[in-house]
């Protein structure tokens, strides 16, 4: 069993800065492609920041040049810098994994974070 456990969401003002983790365990194949999205309710989950199969990185526009995805020592941790929050970041944001030898899709349970204005 595969678990995506996220940390480290809260309350912050705008322009401040948080930073989420997120730790994956178990039967995991390739720890390749982990990133982040979001999702406020009543809108679809949108693209955060993603490891890509080519060894980079994306960022969703929104967030370019203010929100940076890095992995930790251990492959199986990912962190999500965000920096200069604004309201409309406000949502809840979720770990995701592709484990591509396998081909199947994890998603953690969330963590909120809500920017004040």
């Amino acid at each position: 069993q595969v678990q995506l456990v996220e940390s480290g969401g809260g309350l912050v003002q705008a322009g401040g800065s948080l930073r989420v983790s997120c730790v994956a365990s178990g039967s995991i194949s390739s720890l390749d492609l982990m990133g982040w999205y979001r999702q406020v309710p009543g809108k679809q989950r949108e693209l955060v920041a993603t490891f890509t199969v080519t060894g980079g990185i994306m960022y969703g526009d929104s967030v370019k040049g203010r929100f940076s995805i890095s992995r930790g020592n251990a492959k199986n941790t990912i962190y999500l810098q965000m920096n200069d929050l604004k309201p409309e970041d406000t949502a809840v944001y979720y770990c995701n994994l592709l484990d591509s030898a396998v081909g199947k899709v994890f998603w953690g349970q969330g963590t909120q974070v809500t920017v004040s204005s």
